[in-house]
């Protein structure tokens, strides 16, 4: 069938709009109407080519639409089923069996390796390959085929373009906190970087019930948003040095969590600074391969501190991302507050609506 998608074809470049073949279903896979899908940091840094997913390529992990056909070996959902979608897994390895999908030890191939285990993409244009099953599912796409991995089905009420975010950086910042981190009542965390990962760890430590809320950025309207959905305190590091102001917050103790959305070498070091004795800091944010950080090893080794990685909030997606938008029922986790719509043909303004702090979390409406 032909289907209307963004494509990347270039580092650097805006995504193109064009027709494209979409490939015939494969047995483990669902036929996705997209109705939305969110815009994220890894769509940009795949574009241009931090991590090398095989231009060009149909992009997009934060997909929601509705089922229009199954493969004969998918049962969990049906044609008429609303769904969500999230990152790809094996669902094979010894990490996915043990319910760790998200450290699955064949995750590269699996979420941007861009072709099906056979080789095949299911997108091309002209006899041209186009790279597809991005996180398994591409969703920059009016159709996709889905691996089945992906699926998460949710209620027909509950809108797409609200909860498409939650299949990746909303669910990575707030599964860090309550999957992860799981902060003891009182606690005091700090988030660095109020993006999309990081407000998502920001409304999770209210549910945790974490007392000092500290959130870090350099755009004073994204700060303005973080007391609004739960920051106790903010720190505009333009303004103030990181772990200096959280010392100060914390009457001298020190943070027990930090949160690192940025992958920022310098601001790693910093959030270790900030921490207390038996503090953690987890690191969420994507770097390039080959990143390096320093950190203090002589006077901090008497606080017993922990530095951690964590991948899509170690999620089981299945579980996880209904329990975040029971949440939101429930009036506890505001994301609909991060969220600005676009359509298609503006998808471009949405990356430079995100990169520049203008927007949280941009939408394309199919």
């Amino acid at each position: 069938m032909q289907v209307t998608a963004a494509v990347a074809r270039a580092p650097h470049e805006p995504l193109t709009i064009e027709d494209l073949a979409l490939d015939d279903l494969r047995a483990n896979e669902v036929l996705v109407r997209m109705v939305a899908s969110g815009v994220c940091h890894t769509d940009a840094i795949v574009r241009d080519q931090v991590y090398p997913t095989p231009l060009p390529a149909v992009l997009g992990h934060e997909g929601a639409g509705i089922v229009e056909q199954v493969g004969d070996g998918v049962t969990g959902v049906r044609p008429g089923d609303h769904v969500l979608l999230a990152a790809a897994y094996c669902g094979q390895c010894k990490r996915c069996r043990s319910g760790q999908m998200a450290y699955c030890e064949n995750l590269f191939a699996a979420d941007f390796g861009g072709r099906r285990p056979d080789g095949t993409t299911a997108f091309s244009r002209d006899g041209q390959v186009i790279s597809s099953h991005f996180f398994g599912q591409s969703s920059f796409a009016g159709y996709s085929n889905v691996v089945q991995e992906s699926v998460i089905r949710i209620d027909p009420d509950i809108p797409l373009e609200v909860v498409a975010p939650l299949g990746c950086g909303i669910q990575t910042g707030a599964g860090t906190v309550l999957n992860e981190l799981k902060p003891s009542l009182n606690s005091t965390l700090v988030v660095i970087g109020a993006g999309a990962v990081g407000c998502g760890a920001l409304m999770a430590a209210g549910v945790a019930g974490c007392s000092q809320v500290i959130a870090v950025d350099i755009h004073p309207s994204r700060l303005e948003l973080a007391r609004e959905i739960g920051a106790t305190a903010t720190i505009n590091t333009r303004e103030a040095e990181l772990s200096e102001e959280v010392m100060r917050l914390t009457g001298g103790v020190g943070a027990d969590y930090v949160i690192d959305t940025t992958a920022r070498p310098e601001l790693l070091r910093q959030g270790a600074d900030s921490l207390g004795l038996r503090g953690t800091l987890a690191l969420v944010g994507a770097a390039a391969p080959g990143t390096e950080v320093s950190f203090e090893i002589g006077l901090s080794l008497v606080k017993g501190w922990t530095f951690k990685t964590v991948i899509q909030g170690s999620s089981v997606p299945q579980v996880f991302i209904p329990q975040l938008i029971d949440l939101w029922h429930a009036g506890r986790f505001p994301l609909d507050k991060l969220v600005r719509s676009y359509p298609l043909k503006d998808i471009n303004q949405g990356f430079e609506d995100s990169a520049s702090g203008r927007v949280i979390k941009p939408v394309v409406v199919h």
